[in-house]
């Protein structure tokens, strides 16, 4: 009798097991995933971010707010090179490929912070000059980069670049770094030349030569372009223009300082005893316009302490204007920025305005 209950409680669990069980969470409600909002600028010709995506959403769906929005910046100065700093928006008028673009920001810019390299020619046609432009350096970075807000680096070149120093906010370290700026010619190029010899080929020695382009595509490209992109970014060239071995176009060089936001300002100067080569400034006022800077071209040691304060004075005297383009178009294409006078008083005080022509758009 036992035996017969105990198969027949065995039966009735077995039975019983086959039937689902409530269960709090196999029959909750599922819950909707999360979207995230994520801007991003689409014409402006800066490097875009990429979102970052909490790992705990993998499967998160992500909506681009696109604002359109290009900012330039740009200075004005008087027919006696005075910066204008009193200007307003209802002054200056902004196209696009000759097409007026609404404007929605106008701000005088004065204390954004600096990221600048100072790129300097240590080829034979700078060994005359290259004390003067060591002591102008000196002073403008002690007079410029303010610790806590601004870095700066020291990249020295003859055939190939030279880092002295990276980007830093640290005064020592960039006063070391100009100092350490010397000739460039190696041991075995100042023999033959003091024997009247050819220097070896750039493979075996690139001392002998001078690569303006490579040195300032690697400036920018490796450098400034890497600093944050709410600092003013800058390259100060000290060269002659005189370029014997770049394998990289001045074109492309200008391209990459459009891309990422850098503008270059050209110091022209060269050993006028160095029999060989010449001043190229053509090439330096182009690589300078294009990107929104200026070329000056000092004979004396005073002129160029003079050229590094009107850096100085530029940086910090410009106009910040911004607009979303009426060809909101995602492809990449080349944008021609042209900035114009309406004040009737300032063009007849001939007003001047200097800024980068161009950006490149967004490219889906």
């Amino acid at each position: 009798m036992y035996i017969q209950i105990s198969r027949l409680i065995l039966v009735a669990v077995l039975i019983l097991s086959t039937f689902p069980i409530a269960n709090s969470q196999a029959t909750a409600t599922p819950q909707p995933q999360r979207r995230r909002i994520v801007g991003s600028s689409s014409s402006s010709p800066t490097q875009d971010q990429k979102p970052a995506v909490s790992q705990s959403e993998p499967d998160a769906d992500i909506v681009r707010v696109e604002t359109n929005l290009v900012n330039t910046l740009f200075t004005a100065v008087d027919k006696d090179r005075h910066f204008i700093t009193s200007l307003r928006a209802e002054d200056i008028r902004i196209f696009e490929n000759d097409v007026p673009q609404p404007v929605s920001i106008f701000e005088r810019e004065t204390d954004r912070p600096l990221s600048l390299a100072i790129l300097i020619d240590t080829s034979e046609s700078q060994v005359g000059v290259l004390a003067d432009e060591k002591r102008a350096a000196l002073a403008f970075v002690d007079q410029v980069i303010r610790p806590d807000v601004d870095q700066a680096a020291i990249i020295s070149f003859t055939g190939e670049p030279k880092i002295e120093q990276a980007l830093t906010n640290d005064l020592a370290k960039l006063h070391r770094a100009i100092e350490r700026v010397t000739r460039g010619l190696s041991a075995q190029n100042q023999y033959r030349q003091a024997n009247d010899l050819e220097p070896l080929s750039k493979e075996e020695d690139s001392t002998g030569y001078t690569g303006i382009w490579d040195a300032m595509w690697e400036t920018i490209d490796n450098h400034v372009s890497h600093a944050p992109e709410n600092t003013r970014r800058a390259v100060i060239l000290l060269s002659d223009g005189d370029d014997t071995s770049s394998t990289i176009k001045r074109q492309n060089v200008i391209d990459m300082a459009v891309k990422t936001n850098v503008v270059v300002y050209s110091i022209g100067i060269r050993d006028e005893e160095f029999p060989e080569g010449k001043l190229d400034s053509g090439a330096l006022k182009k690589v300078s316009d294009h990107t929104g800077g200026r070329a000056f071209f000092p004979k004396l040691p005073e002129e160029l302490k003079l050229a590094f304060a009107q850096i100085d004075q530029e940086l910090r005297s410009q106009y910040l204007v911004g607009y979303s383009p009426t060809n909101a178009a995602h492809d990449g294409s080349y944008r021609r920025i042209r900035i114009e006078i309406l004040n009737p008083e300032l063009r007849k005080g001939k007003v001047r305005l200097l800024y980068r022509e161009g950006y490149y758009a967004r490219k889906d």
